[in-house]
């Protein structure tokens, strides 16, 4: 993977303007026990979308997230990625045009496939091969589309999106995965944003190499325990970018990233031809 330039940025503990507002500051000796976190490599940029809860933050937490952005390829590298095609789990198949903001579902246990321009929220709807006319039906199925799109994209790229709108990142301190890998847990909230805002999660991001290497999920942030604890494993590399298909039991496949969609891929039911 190509190497991005390295800026070295040292930042002393307690530095003001990177103080938190939230009383869950990290800088503060107890949370790093005998690890004590006094510089920060930064490198490359990596803004926070509009909307992202900076204020609120922790600022290591912030760090890690850009460090995460940067070990799976760069900001750059994943602005560029314009196309990206998995698996779900054996349910269905995604394409997702990124630059065009558009994803096409292919559900094979409905016999159903779902064109769904994301922006204005139109598109098509077949079943069976059929084209649905109906303008309600036709609706509700892009609206369930827009909902399978949230959830199966943030289960293989949410490394990429720490910083989207509506977000808070906390450092909860240091950790140990399920498979023995010494992480930091940065702690993931939601506010007025995707379907299931109330949702939180938690990442084990590894020492060493700065990957997420496990997540833990839970239905409401005021949970105290989580609906899940899944690994984050067997990274390879799709264009420019690095992606996770493991995810324990059950395994996104047929990870692909393109650079255009397959011609028609949003205008026809065909099987699409990657």
């Amino acid at each position: 993977m190509r190497k991005l330039p390295v800026l070295t940025l040292m930042v002393l503990l307690g530095l003001a303007s990177c103080k938190s507002s939230n009383s869950n500051s990290d800088f503060t000796g107890d949370d790093f026990g005998d690890k004590v976190k006094t510089e920060v490599v930064v490198y490359d940029e990596n803004l926070p979308a509009v909307g992202f809860n900076i204020e609120e933050s922790s600022p290591f937490a912030v760090t890690l997230a850009d460090q995460v952005m940067h070990a799976m390829g760069g900001r750059k590298a994943w602005d560029k990625t314009n196309v990206l095609y998995w698996n779900f789990f054996g349910a269905r198949t995604l394409l997702w045009d990124k630059e065009n903001n558009k994803v096409r579902i292919d559900i094979p246990g409905k016999e159903m496939v779902i064109a769904l321009n994301m922006t204005d929220m139109t598109g098509k709807v077949w079943r069976a091969g059929e084209e649905m006319q109906h303008a309600d039906s036709v609706s509700k199925y892009l609206e369930q589309g827009k909902r399978m799109w949230i959830n199966d994209s943030y289960w293989l790229v949410m490394p990429f999106k720490m910083k989207d709108s509506g977000v808070t990142l906390f450092y909860v301190g240091e950790d140990t995965t399920m498979t023995g890998v010494k992480a930091d847990v940065v702690r993931m909230t939601f506010e007025n944003v995707g379907v299931t805002p109330d949702n939180a999660y938690e990442v084990w991001i590894d020492y060493d190499d700065k990957l997420v290497q496990q997540w833990a999920y839970y239905s409401d942030a005021d949970n105290g325990e989580p609906n899940f604890v899944l690994p984050w494993t067997d990274y390879k590399e799709y264009g420019d970018i690095l992606l996770s298909g493991e995810r324990g039991d059950r395994d996104l496949t047929d990870i692909q990233v393109m650079k255009k969609a397959p011609k028609g891929a949003f205008d026809s039911a065909e099987p699409l031809q990657l």
